[in-house]
This record gives C-alpha cells, structure tokens and sequence, in this order.
C-alpha cells in the first residue's frame, strides 16, 4: 500500500479495527486504493500502528467479507476487483458509505458540524 496512511485514534469511541476498516473502505471504494494493490500484511499493519495483530485481522475480515480484499497464500492481501456499479440506487449501500465516512472523519477528530460541512462541499 503505497497510497495515503491508515491513521487510528486510541482516544476516540469508536474500536480501533473498526476505524481502520472504515478508513481502508472509504480509500477502497473512493478509488484511492486501487484494484490489486497490495495491502501491508496483518503483522505489518499491526506494528506501524502500535496494535495487536487480531485487531488489524478482524479488520481485515470484515473487508474480504464485503467484498473489498481478497487474501490469497502467497499472493498476500490485495484490493477486490470493484462490484459492478448498481443499475439503481441501493439505500442500504448508501447507508454503508455514509457510516464509513463519518467513523473515519470522527477517527479523525471531525465534529458533526465539519461532517455535514465536508459532504455540502463535496456536494458543490
């Protein structure tokens, strides 16, 4: 993974293997992280972060069980090929991307009022 850093914040509410699942979704499903690129392994991740290794692999779970990476023996962690775009608006889905996007910037100290600022910019 050569692209932007996973950060956690050990003082913030929200557990540490969900704030780096949501941070690696969002980079996933924003195009950041592209198809095939490799993620650090557990081990690694664990250790540039200061965490236990079972805290990065839950996280990791969690993204192969949505579909994001893929992990295979010998070929490590990578980027999912992305699903095909939706013929119509999943509220489900959408949901999802609103959760991720608010647990990593509240990962990142970002209040609700920043939050609702960020998506009316992103909107314009």
């Amino acid at each position: 993974m050569t692209g932007p850093a996973v950060r956690v914040d050990t003082t913030s509410p929200v557990p540490p293997y969900e704030q780096i699942r949501a941070q690696l979704a969002a980079l996933i499903t924003t195009g950041r992280l592209a198809e095939g690129e490799r993620l650090p392994t557990v081990r690694q991740l664990a250790t540039d972060l200061g965490l236990a290794p079972g805290t990065v692999a839950r996280a990791y779970r969690e993204l192969e069980t949505a579909h994001l990476i893929r992990t295979r023996r010998g070929a490590g962690t990578r980027v999912a090929a992305p699903p095909p775009a939706p013929k119509h608006l999943d509220p489900a889905r959408l949901a999802a991307l609103a959760q991720d996007f608010t647990a990593t910037a509240r990962a990142l100290g970002a209040d609700t009022e920043a939050i609702l600022t960020a998506v009316h910019q992103a909107l314009d």
